[in-house]
């Protein structure tokens, strides 16, 4: 699928501010699931752009307006095509489900991935988070609606259950559990108030669900992006679209697997990659500081089509 994006971030000042420092995270992956052909970031006030690579692996530009401006534009254009990811499949010879938790319990794992185990303020763990994951785990798994699950484990009992298996489960629980309220909750809310709402957006659900991951031992990392819907909305051009956040872990033998606890469905070629980090504080599009008084107004316009 060839996607071409549109992402126009605007700060109006009350008023005029200098000296702004900014960093932009909004440059596609290329990996084997996408390949960005085409990127391009046009900044207003006009400033010079540098970039360097994180210690996640994303690309950063960074840029400073130094004189007197009452706002500023940033809009970056892309071109990416993608794939459908590919089914995961079990390998002859591979490892047994008691295998792979048992390595996912060693030094190995523990010590090559511990930033995406260890918590966040985002996604701290909880009593209530931990009894999440552990209800997976304990009998859980019977509650995930239609799967395949049921034909490989004992749905009472997920001690025979694949890594892979108890992350399908996992998403497939907070995707129905969680209702999506996009006035329920705001960018400061963190996974541990998901139980007493229980409404939330991508970002919530994300949270929640690396949390519960990183509760039970599975390295797992916030991703975002965008997310094409487009051709199913019924040919509606005009309803609103924005970033998108999903959730990558790590499943022994497979490697890292991309999962949307918000939508129903795979990680696949709807699906743009643009950066991953412990949680949203890592990968916020655009950040920055200025010297001024007064708060700034945001809009932020997103625009995903297939070319």
């Amino acid at each position: 699928m060839k996607l071409c994006i549109t992402h126009t971030t605007q700060y109006t000042y009350q008023s005029a501010v200098s000296d702004s420092v900014n960093e932009v995270r909004l440059t596609p992956f290329t990996n084997e699931q996408q390949s960005c052909f085409q990127h391009a970031i046009h900044v207003e006030p006009n400033a010079s752009l540098f970039s360097y690579e994180d210690y996640f692996g994303n690309r950063v530009h960074a840029f400073a307006v130094n004189e007197a401006h009452g706002r500023m534009m940033i809009r970056t254009q892309m071109t990416v095509v993608t794939k459908e990811e590919a089914q995961p499949e079990i390998k002859e010879g591979g490892m047994s489900p008691e295998e792979e938790w048992a390595w996912l319990a060693a030094d190995e794992a523990g010590n090559g991935f511990a930033e995406y185990l260890l918590p966040t303020d985002y996604t701290a763990i909880t009593p209530e988070v931990t009894a999440y994951a552990e209800s997976i785990a304990a009998g859980g798994m019977n509650r995930c609606g239609p799967s395949n699950i049921s034909d490989i484990l004992d749905a009472s009992n997920a001690s025979g259950a694949s890594v892979f298996d108890w992350l399908t489960c996992l998403c497939e629980r907070i995707r129905t559990e969680f209702v999506y309220d996009p006035m329920a909750t705001d960018v400061t809310t963190v996974a541990g108030d998901m139980f007493v709402r229980r409404r939330g957006v991508c970002q919530d659900f994300a949270h929640l669900m690396i949390a519960a991951c990183r509760a039970w031992g599975v390295p797992a990392r916030y991703v975002s992006g965008y997310h094409f819907v487009g051709d199913l909305q019924g040919g509606s051009a005009d309803f609103e679209q924005a970033t998108h956040a999903w959730v990558e872990a790590y499943a022994p033998g497979i490697g890292w697997c991309g999962f949307d606890p918000t939508n129903d469905g795979r990680v696949g070629e709807r699906y743009v990659k643009l950066c991953h980090g412990r949680d949203y504080k890592d990968i916020v599009p655009v950040k920055g500081v200025y010297r001024g008084m007064g708060d700034a107004t945001l809009d932020v316009i997103v625009d995903v089509k297939r070319v």
